[in-house]
């Protein structure tokens, strides 16, 4: 797999943005997505790691959620923040990720995260619906380790 650099182009970039966009459109949710090359670390475990450096844990109501993608790895990784992760189906983030990987196995990665961000939007819309003075807590832009 291509280095960080190459791992999604600058339109998948802009797919992937949109994608967030959309998907905090409807809710106080924050989404983030991470991709880095590579870690010693299991990819959960480095996963909430990354959330922490971050800074998602400081969203008012606790619901930002990370994508983390290890590129030469072949891993990937999401943690909810503990308002979400109490309010979503045990199997919600497992349901997901399978979602997600299904498009890595065929290349699609843009597309993949893209349908990950969206469903993960639309769950937190339902727990954590905009509120008028809600405000984007975290930036949208995709970061790098």
């Amino acid at each position: 797999m291509p280095g960080t650099e190459n791992f999604l182009t600058a339109q998948d970039e802009q797919v992937i943005v949109a994608a967030i966009q959309q998907a905090e459109k409807n809710t106080s949710g924050e989404i983030r997505v991470h991709v880095e090359n590579h870690s010693e670390k299991p990819p959960l475990e480095r996963a909430q790691e990354v959330f922490q450096h971050l800074g998602m844990q400081a969203t008012a109501a606790r619901n930002g959620v990370l994508f983390y993608v290890g590129i030469d790895d072949h891993t990937f990784a999401i943690v909810g923040d503990e308002g979400i992760d109490r309010a979503v189906e045990p199997d919600f983030w497992d349901c997901t990720k399978d979602v997600v990987i299904a498009h890595f196995k065929e290349g699609r990665f843009a597309q993949g995260l893209s349908e990950g961000i969206l469903r993960a939007g639309d769950r937190l819309k339902t727990y954590f619906p905009y509120a008028d003075d809600d405000k984007n807590e975290l930036p949208d832009t995709i970061s790098r380790g």
